[in-house]
């Protein structure tokens, strides 16, 4: 009897129309490498879900490396093989029956349900019984995600011991019997490295599985993935250089764009350089966008490299970044074919479905423009929607801005994951930084600092001395209404504070006056653009301006104030909104910074405790942006901390552990709970939508309209219009919310009782919330 994948969802009870398990591979397995499974995206009913699968599943690992590589060839083998042993578990008839009965059999160990990802995990460590636990983790997690080797609750062992499976004996030997491949060379004995290889074949395998089934289950959904043009890269390349050089050749009058261009002319001149990790050291304000996006889309053209991610720091905000470049690529912009991804803190679901994890991002275009939380912490995910691009992470150019912004607890997981993709997975990383370069590698203070990392800058010093163009002077302690007093006596100003309560409050103090603006992240990005389009359109025309924000005007964001006001923060954040002051260099004399200490002291333990740190400097250090200063403060917050670099314990040996002596289990990877641990914000926030315009408030009618599928162009459009906030506030104001799809995304009801046009989401509670701002 024939043995199917899927049942048709057109024709349920109709089997000549389900997707078969698996096609015979005729004259070998290489026959399969043939169009069917090249067309997996498409509908291609008659050929087998584990030769789709395996191939693709191949296909993507293998474009981890450098092409026609050892390592390339490598990844290709365990590619298809953890592809053609994913669903053994389905041959049994037992889960054939299963599928007759027409149950939704896309989730394991539910009551009702029949595994089918165990036994291909038990048949790997049964053929090959120590290596093949790598395949084993992959396989038993591609639906359910990948679990602890040991633990008291569901694990990697307990799967692999489950002694009540239907027998799969009647799998094809083609495919039980298939060779074992051999582990790329640059596989050690190191457990970390081992463990980042087989979480890369768990991604190549969700993403797969999810195409082929998608391409069966969804035909039309299939059809709208992106179809990026051979040229793409060359294509964006070409538009990027354009728009550079359309700002013509600068005269040494124009100070500041003369030396934005010396910085473009260094980093084209440097792209032709071999693979591996750069620092773009370039003040705030010295063009480093458009500058790093020339150098890394002309070093992926060298390199073979597939796509350039752009990743924005934690705290900051990526929706304008992204307009800009999505501007200027509008040209290739079709309707089959996206150039650019924007990809926010995560809009998925916390409970996963079917739909949902075909619906998730896997960053198949040539620009990707994303958060470091997104970034990082998928990089240490578990979760199949989380990880299912991280395949698409190697063999890319990333541009890491403001590099140095990372958590002191998580500084080693971070630094070693990007010198694991500089060393074996063809990654090119440029760190973007407005100060001296923190993260190097120094064998006496920072013995976990990124290795090998070569400067694109030719000179920063004098570049430095050449863009100097604000003046530094700290005010010490500043009452509130003292601060308010002096936004006030200024016609355009920018006040930038810590937490959401005090910019609210401050905001409030100043009145609701003419040009008076304030600026958090509990406004959705689509408001956000419209009130920073304002703020512009007033500086240029020198009408009053006075902004109270948070810090995520620090990064990403264009604005040029005379005048700048800044909460004791650490001096990477202060260096960040002296960017905002004098920004183009057109004030007779240097633009004026003040940093104060603020009334209110509360902030989230990062803020806290580089403001801390800063504090300690100001007395020590005239210039507190001195490359001396700069240097002293990641001295007393990174370096003097080496017992903070790994908090959390993620790379401890008992997170991943090899034990040659474990016969049994020899490779111990706690991949969930690692998971759990690696949050680079402290508290765990949730998205809630608004229906802030009439674009937004047709989003959320096609959300809750179940006859509408989940899918990626309706997330993506939805994040435009999402706000991030603590479960416990979405929670005590549940009534306030609309839920769809089995309560698994939320939407604001009532703007009018609940959004403001000044400070965006607004509950009783919203102004005794101590959350930092996160993006």
């Amino acid at each position: 009897m024939s043995a199917f994948a899927h049942t048709h969802p057109d024709f349920p009870t109709d089997s000549s129309k389900w997707e078969p398990l698996f096609t015979a591979f005729g004259e070998g397995r290489d026959e399969c490498r043939r169009e069917h499974c090249a067309k997996c995206r498409e509908l291609v009913p008659d050929h087998g879900h584990l030769n789709k699968v395996a191939w693709w599943t191949a296909k993507f690992a293998s474009e981890m490396f450098k092409s026609e590589s050892t390592e390339f060839r490598s990844a290709w083998d365990w590619g298809y093989l953890a592809g053609l042993w994913h669903d053994l578990g389905k041959f049994p008839e037992k889960w054939q029956d299963y599928l007759r009965s027409k149950v939704d059999p896309h989730a394991d160990d539910v009551s009702g349900k029949v595994d089918h990802s165990t036994a291909g995990a038990q048949h790997a460590i049964k053929s090959y019984p120590t290596l093949g636990h790598l395949l084993a983790y992959p396989i038993a997690g591609h639906h359910s995600g990948l679990l602890d080797g040991k633990s008291n609750a569901a694990c990697q062992a307990t799967r692999l011991q489950k002694a009540d499976l239907p027998d799969y004996q009647n799998a094809p030997l083609e495919i039980t019997s298939h060779p074992f491949p051999k582990l790329p060379a640059f596989l050690q004995r190191d457990a970390y490295s081992i463990s980042l290889f087989t979480r890369m074949i768990f991604s190549c395998l969700v993403d797969a599985d999810f195409l082929a089934t998608e391409a069966f289950m969804n035909p039309s959904q299939a059809k709208t993935r992106n179809q990026t043009p051979d040229s793409a890269i060359h294509d964006i390349s070409r538009l990027i250089d354009a728009k550079i050089d359309a700002f013509g050749i600068p005269s040494l009058e124009n100070n500041v764009n003369f030396q934005r261009r010396k910085v473009v002319e260094n980093c084209r001149s440097s792209a032709n350089q071999s693979v591996g990790i750069f620092s773009l050291t370039v003040p705030t304000g010295g063009g480093k966008t458009l500058s790093s996006l020339s150098f890394a889309l002309r070093h992926a053209l060298a390199h073979g490299q597939q796509r350039v991610i752009y990743v924005v720091p934690f705290t900051s905000i990526i929706e304008q970044n992204a307009e800009v470049i999505r501007e200027i690529l509008a040209p290739l912009q079709t309707h089959s074919f996206t150039p650019l991804i924007e990809h926010h803190s995560s809009l998925s679901p916390e409970r996963e479905s079917t739909q949902s994890r075909l619906a998730t991002e896997n960053w198949e275009a040539p620009i990707i423009i994303t958060t470091a939380v997104q970034f990082y912490e998928s990089l240490f995910a578990a979760k199949t929607s989380r990880c299912r691009k991280l395949h698409n992470i190697a063999n890319s150019v990333v541009i890491l801005d403001e590099a140095q912004s990372l958590p002191v607890d998580f500084l080693k997981p971070c630094l070693r994951v990007i010198q694991e993709l500089a060393d074996h997975y063809h990654t090119t990383t440029v760190l973007c930084t407005a100060t001296q370069p923190a993260v190097h590698y120094d064998e006496v203070e920072f013995s976990i600092g990124l290795k090998n990392c070569r400067e694109i800058i030719a000179d920063t010093k004098s570049l430095f001395d050449a863009l100097k163009r604000v003046e530094i002077e700290s005010l010490g302690d500043v009452s509130d209404s003292s601060l308010v007093q002096r936004l006030a006596d200024r016609t355009q100003v920018l006040c930038i504070v810590n937490r959401r309560k005090h910019a609210q409050q401050l905001f409030q103090m100043l009145g609701q006056g003419e040009g008076n603006y304030h600026l958090s992240a509990l406004m959705c990005p689509e408001h956000r653009s419209e009130i920073l389009t304002e703020i512009r359109q007033r500086l240029l025309d020198g009408l009053p301006t006075r902004v109270v924000s948070t810090q995520l005007i620090e990064a990403g964001v264009d604005v040029d104030f005379p005048v700048v006001y800044r909460a004791l923060a650490g001096l990477d954040s202060i260096a960040q909104a002296a960017g905002r002051c004098n920004r183009n260099g057109k004030l007779p004399a240097p633009g004026l910074t003040y940093i104060f200490r603020p009334e209110d002291q509360k902030a989230e333990t990062y803020f806290r405790e580089t403001a801390q740190v800063a504090h300690q400097l100001i007395d020590l250090h005239p210039d507190l942006l001195s490359q001396e200063a700069i240097r002293h403060y990641f001295d007393l917050y990174y370096y003097q901390q080496s017992k903070r670099w790994d908090a959390k314990g993620i790379l401890a040996s008992e997170s991943f552990y090899i034990d040659g002596g474990d016969k049994m289990f020899p490779f111990l990877f706690q991949f969930k709970t690692v998971s759990e641990n690696f949050r680079l914000i402290e508290d765990w926030q949730v998205p809630v939508i608004i229906p802030y315009d009439e674009m937004g408030r047709t989003l959320i009618a096609e959300l809750r309209n179940p006859s509408i599928p989940l899918n990626r162009k309706l997330l993506r459009g939805l994040q435009r219009y999402t706000v991030q906030i603590p479960p416990r506030l979405r929670d005590d104001n549940i009534r306030s919310f609309e839920a769809f799809r089995d309560g698994q995304f939320h939407a604001l009801i009532s703007t009018d009782l609940n959004y403001s046009r000044d400070f965006g989401l607004v509950f009783d509670d919203t102004h005794s919330n101590s959350q930092p701002l996160v993006c």
